[in-house]
């Protein structure tokens, strides 16, 4: 695995403060002219997705590869959006975090290219919807271990630990192996190794995943527990096949899922999972006792991500019941 030092990042005009970050020494990925992404994309005629940042189209890469080339929409922050992604993932070689090929700055138009990722992202295949494609218990389980290897290098196996803010499924990319690459750094933050609490002057992430910390400064400082509460919260919502969050739920109890499933195991219940093999459960018990220990209320009271994979990977017999999590307002 490589890693160069990352440049620091400042905020002068929105092209210059891109220009002197591109002409960064060790600069890995390939700068494509605008013409050239228009060619690639065949004109922008095959979308694959939209968002707040832009959008994705589908194109053939020189190599003869497919790549994912992510339309910026209008820059935000001087291009800080922009730099951070490539500041991030374009030298960082793992094969759990998405591959930035190359990108294109050329006026107001900016492009990000990725390796293209045929499965999709995870969202499509953990909620029991209309359309989705369920994966098996041991996929399921196989994903959610490489995407907190991933997590585990960005916060411990490069020159700065990173911060990635926005862990969800929409962000975990699957190859054609179903193998998962975080995806999306626009709201990463690069800090030094040592550097235990960050300073931040607003929240920052999605609804439904920020840790409590990044509201609550009163319970502890934001540190990279962050990214492990809102792990936990992937880990969940991947091993019940819903979302954690459930208004409409049948009983008053079922409304945060966390909290149910919690009283399930303490009183000695199983999951009502059908006629599924005692191994299957055994894995459904590990993640979401694992998943209770990354949510919990204070930061110091979550795990690294370090100790995360060891729960994993370990047996389930060893596994307590962390105290019981509660919905943050």
């Amino acid at each position: 695995m490589m890693w160069n030092r990352v440049p620091s990042v400042v905020r002068i005009s929105t092209y210059t403060t891109i220009e002197d970050f591109l002409q960064s020494d060790s600069f890995i990925p390939i700068r494509y002219s605008y013409y050239h992404i228009k060619r690639m994309t065949g004109g922008f005629k095959d979308k694959l997705g939209e968002g707040g940042y832009g959008s994705v189209f589908k194109g053939k890469l020189q190599s003869g590869c497919f790549g994912a080339i992510k339309m910026l929409g209008k820059p935000k922050a001087n291009g800080q959006e922009f730099i951070n992604e490539v500041a991030t993932i374009g030298q960082i070689h793992h094969v759990n975090v998405v591959q930035l090929v190359g990108y294109c700055a050329e006026g107001s138009k900016r492009a990000l290219v990725y390796d293209f990722m045929p499965n999709g992202s995870l969202d499509k295949y953990i909620y029991s919807k209309e359309g989705s494609i369920p994966l098996n218990c041991k996929k399921t389980f196989e994903i959610s271990l490489g995407v907190a290897r991933g997590i585990k290098y960005l916060h411990e196996g490069c020159d700065m630990q990173i911060l990635h803010f926005d862990i969800k499924p929409h962000n975990m990319l699957l190859d054609e192996n179903f193998i998962p690459k975080i995806s999306d750094f626009r709201l990463a933050k690069l800090y030094p190794i040592d550097n235990s609490i960050v300073s931040l002057t607003a929240a920052r992430g999605t609804m439904g995943y920020m840790a409590p910390e990044l509201f609550y400064k009163n319970i502890g400082g934001v540190s990279f527990k962050a990214d492990v509460y809102s792990f936990g919260m992937l880990l969940m919502e991947m091993t019940s096949r819903r979302k954690n969050l459930n208004a409409f739920a049948e009983h008053s109890s079922q409304i945060y899922f966390p909290s149910w499933v919690y009283d399930q195991y303490n009183e000695g219940k199983d999951l009502e999972m059908g006629d599924v093999p005692k191994e299957e459960k055994k894995i459904v018990k590990k993640m979401v006792i694992t998943a209770l220990w990354c949510i919990q209320m204070k930061p110091s009271d979550c795990p690294s991500m370090k100790k995360v994979i060891e729960m994993l990977e370990g047996g389930v017999e060893v596994l307590k019941l962390p105290p019981k999590p509660f919905l943050c307002p």
